[in-house]
């Protein structure tokens, strides 16, 4: 919802930069108003979900239920306007849009945002931890594996190497502007679309982002998603190489490379509880999956709508919007992360021991 708003909102605000198109310039005060609003309370949600569910009536002004997620944000936008000194440009919220011009770009939003905010800073920490480990053990000595039988000596640090250098290997508008063009045939309609996705890297306080959003000059009547499959196999490989860290871990662990230091209270069976079992990178190793299995069909069927568009894709929009992938994801990151706790505190027969 917050992001439909900010994506409608910023689009109205570039509509009155356009000169001869009809819509004022809006003073400053105005602008304000408009960004303002995607800071969108738990009071506005539920407006939105009524407008859309059962419709909604406020101060005489009734709206009946649109059964439409994004037509409920432009009718919230006005309900919104309608008392302010932006009530004569109220006409011009979703001049021309479909509602796939607002979502792609909603969700491009969220998208930059969970993998600014939250994958890549989990995965610098699990990076970091690694690389700790990697300086730390770099000449502890142990017996590698192949085939599961002793193979010729490695060392620790070496090994964790191999994984922080696997990780960082990893290192629009939409449509013909039909409608566009037969209502104002005088303006660049790409330039402005162009120009107007440019200005979304840009936060309200200056700060640009790493992830940019780019606008897709060529498609049918929805962003066809190649992007977010690119990114998505991206986690899915991140993820991949983290589920052989947390099998390698959870191996070191059993051979009696790795030990575990037991929290005071925590017991790790209820039958044996004198055992710590390795249990933060089992659970990595099985959310891992989850996410992977999500991600996979995220880029396996998102790219693919029949002829100019269906709505197959949006209903698996809404499950990475919930961000269930992502959170699955998120919560092996910090169990395989979890070596970050290591230490070293003695000597023991085969060399020295990291202990969890």
């Amino acid at each position: 919802m917050r992001n439909r708003v900010r994506v409608e909102c910023g689009y109205l605000i570039a509509l009155s930069k356009v000169p001869k198109l009809g819509v004022r310039r809006l003073s400053e005060r105005e602008v304000a108003l408009l960004r303002g609003l995607s800071d969108i309370s738990l009071e506005d949600g539920r407006i939105i979900k009524a407008i859309e569910k059962e419709g909604y009536e406020s101060a005489g002004w009734r709206i009946p239920a649109t059964n439409h997620d994004v037509k409920s944000i432009e009718y919230f936008i006005k309900l919104k306007l309608k008392d302010t000194s932006l009530r004569d440009v109220t006409e011009w919220v979703h001049f021309a849009l479909t509602s796939e011009d607002v979502n792609s770009v909603a969700h491009g939003f969220a998208l930059r945002d969970a993998t600014e905010g939250v994958f890549l800073q989990s995965i610098a920490g699990v990076e970091d931890a690694l690389k700790a480990l990697t300086k730390k053990h770099k000449a502890t000595p142990m017996l590698a594996r192949t085939h599961g039988q002793s193979a010729s000596p490695t060392t620790f640090g070496k090994e964790m190497n191999v994984l922080v250098s696997r990780l960082m290997r990893w290192g629009g508008a939409t449509g013909n502007y039909n409608a566009h063009t037969i209502a104002a045939p005088e303006v660049d309609w790409l330039s402005f679309a162009a120009k107007f996705v440019e200005g979304l890297n840009v936060d309200r306080d200056g700060a640009k982002h790493t992830m940019r959003l780019v606008l897709n000059e060529v498609t049918t009547q929805i962003e066809p998603h190649d992007t977010y499959a690119e990114l998505f196999d991206s986690m899915r490989r991140i993820n991949t190489i983290l589920v052989d860290l947390s099998q390698d871990m959870w191996r070191y662990i059993s051979d009696g490379w790795i030990t575990q230091k037991p929290k005071a209270g925590e017991v790790g069976s209820s039958a044996m509880p004198h055992k710590v079992n390795p249990i933060d990178f089992e659970n990595a190793e099985g959310n891992l999956g989850v996410a992977n299995a999500l991600f996979e069909h995220f880029s396996r069927k998102l790219p693919i709508s029949r002829l100019q568009r269906d709505l197959s894709d949006s209903t698996v929009e809404r499950v990475f919007r919930r961000g269930q992938a992502r959170g699955d994801a998120r919560s092996a990151q910090r169990a395989s992360g979890s070596a970050r706790r290591s230490d070293t505190d003695r000597a023991q027969e085969r060399g020295r021991t990291c202990t969890l």
